[in-house]
């Protein structure tokens, strides 16, 4: 299918299942690929709590064909980049290259991802440095109070799990195990690789056939992905002190799953109280009354529900009327709904965050891929912009009763007690 933004999308699924994602932009010179994984920390039993960021690690280390030297020197020596990271319900591996090096790059990639050694001494090596990983993030309160956020919402189960796991877990985690769960979910049929770029679709097929040729066929093992195992009610209050100067806050609430129409309703109103300098939180918190650096909010979205919450940095003295002040906002656009010229604001943020980001391959590499796998289609851009425009003020007011009005969960870190906020 052809977009408005000159790109030429094609899929192709190869008879090993292994789904191929290419949109051919003739302008650009370079070119993103990317090998998306169905399977991340939400699909995890309690002993396996880090192993798919383990293999995010483990799969750059080496294979029978090259070291983990020569992988990363074979992409740097012409100037591309690659990385990767782990998310709830997926990994992803991706490389950013000249559109005319991107046989090398499809083929490490594929030999990275489809032929990795996963040799002991590799993951003794990486068990350290995750370790070092997860030490930084508790010595960084603004992230350990978005976990500590996700555990009151979600539970003790795989979503409300650190990503990179417990320090425990990944201390126990052995290579023959790290092993049996990459030949489980490593599977053609659980991989969508997606390319963007000045590309021809029939030479990234051929190649991607190819550099994940030795991947064997299977079914992979199915995804512990249940809207049962998140307990009935989440916590609506979580404290942990740390001697901080400053206190950090997540104020939200589960919402719904990605494939429900109702996002797009949510995602205008998620910008109208906290996308940008304009938004009703920045405004009334920070420019109003100067009780905080930083104020926002977000949503996210999984396979069976989501959430949406907004954060803010204070002084410890103020968390409590920052938390207040949040809270009557978010009552207030459930009882008042917003304005016209708000709906019009929150519409536009969407369309031009999304426009600007498909100026760059790597961009639209990531649209291809995403929507494949965790949505199962793929939508163009400008279904997916109409969408967004087609969002109204009563769905907005919907959206608002149905999500702001249940009680709202309070997660923060700062040199108080739960007493600062009963």
């Amino acid at each position: 299918m052809d977009n408005p933004l000159g790109g030429t999308v094609r899929r192709t699924v190869l008879p090993s299942g292994l789904t191929v994602l290419t949109e051919a932009i003739p302008a650009m010179r370079s070119a993103s690929v990317g090998a998306w994984v169905g399977v991340g920390a939400r699909d995890e039993a309690p002993e396996m709590s880090g192993a798919s960021h383990f293999l995010e690690h483990l799969l750059f280390k080496g294979t029978a064909k090259r070291s983990a030297a020569e992988i990363s020197e074979a992409i740097e020596a012409v100037g591309g980049e690659s990385n990767a990271y782990t998310a709830r319900d997926h990994t992803c591996f991706y490389e950013r290259v000249l559109a005319d090096d991107l046989p090398l790059a499809l083929d490490v990639l594929g030999d990275a991802v489809s032929s990795s050694l996963i040799a002991a001494k590799d993951v003794e090596t990486e068990r350290g440095v995750i370790l070092e990983e997860i030490a930084a993030s508790v010595d960084e309160p603004a992230e350990v109070v978005h976990e500590l956020f996700n555990r009151a919402v979600f539970g003790d189960g795989p979503m409300g799990r650190d990503i990179a796991g417990t320090v425990e877990s990944v201390r126990d985690l052995t290579a023959e195990r790290i092993r049996g769960f990459y030949r489980r979910h490593y599977l053609p049929s659980n991989l969508v690789v997606s390319v963007a770029g000045g590309v021809d679709h029939d030479e990234v097929v051929k190649l991607a056939k190819e550099a994940f040729a030795p991947l064997p066929p299977g079914t992979p093992e199915p995804p512990r992905r249940r809207r049962d195992d998140l307990p009935e009610r989440p916590e609506l209050l979580a404290v942990e002190r740390e001697d901080t100067e400053q206190a950090h806050l997540v104020v939200g609430c589960r919402t719904m799953s990605r494939k429900d129409d109702r996002t797009y309703a949510l995602g205008v109103l998620n910008n109208v109280l906290g996308g940008g300098m304009s938004s009703r939180l920045f405004q009334s918190i920070r420019e109003e009354r100067g009780l905080a650096y930083t104020v926002s909010s977000s949503t996210s979205y999984f396979g069976a529900t989501g959430s949406f919450s907004v954060y803010a940095g204070c002084a410890p003295d103020n968390a409590r009327e920052v938390r207040d002040l949040v809270a009557a906002e978010l009552g207030r656009v459930v009882n008042e709904g917003i304005t016209e010229e708000e709906l019009h604001r929150g519409k536009k943020m969407y369309q031009v965050g999304v426009l600007l980001a498909l100026e760059d391959s790597g961009s639209r590499m990531d649209w291809l891929g995403r929507d494949e796998l965790l949505y199962g289609e793929l939508m163009s851009v400008e279904e997916d912009l109409a969408r967004n425009d087609a969002v109204t003020m009563d769905a907005v007011r919907a959206v608002a009763a149905d999500i702001l009005s249940q009680p709202m969960t309070t997660a923060a870190v700062g040199p108080f007690d739960r007493g600062a906020f009963e």
